[in-house]
């Protein structure tokens, strides 16, 4: 049985691992006119948008609160402060109560962090 758990947790986790650059990539387009070749470069241009890299900090966010939430690591990630982390190790989230509305917070969107 701890096989199986273990097999499927490693699958899950390869699953949902990111597989672009995790920081922006510059273009360069060469454009080829009649023996001559010039080169545009886009400097300015990044590929990430915001919105994409806030879906992807709001997965990462929601992982770590379901697989190491005891342990204040959505927390830690999301930036909030060490005394709060720390105090929220040490009563267990709250109960579970804190952990409980941290998770509502990641998954409505409404956690400072994101």
């Amino acid at each position: 049985m701890r096989l199986k758990i273990t097999l499927l947790f490693a699958f899950v986790m390869l699953a949902v691992t990111n597989t672009y650059a995790g920081f922006p990539v510059q273009r360069t387009a060469v454009i080829a006119m009649e023996g001559e070749t010039l080169t545009e470069d886009t400097n300015a241009e990044t590929l990430t948008s915001p919105a994409a890299v806030e879906a992807d900090r709001q997965l990462v966010a929601i992982l770590l609160w379901l697989f190491l939430g005891g342990f204040a690591a959505h927390r830690w990630y999301l930036g909030s402060p060490i005394g709060w982390n720390i105090l929220f190790i040490l009563t267990l989230g709250g109960l579970g109560i804190w952990w409980i509305i941290d998770g509502i917070d990641i998954l409505t969107g409404n956690y400072p962090g994101l």
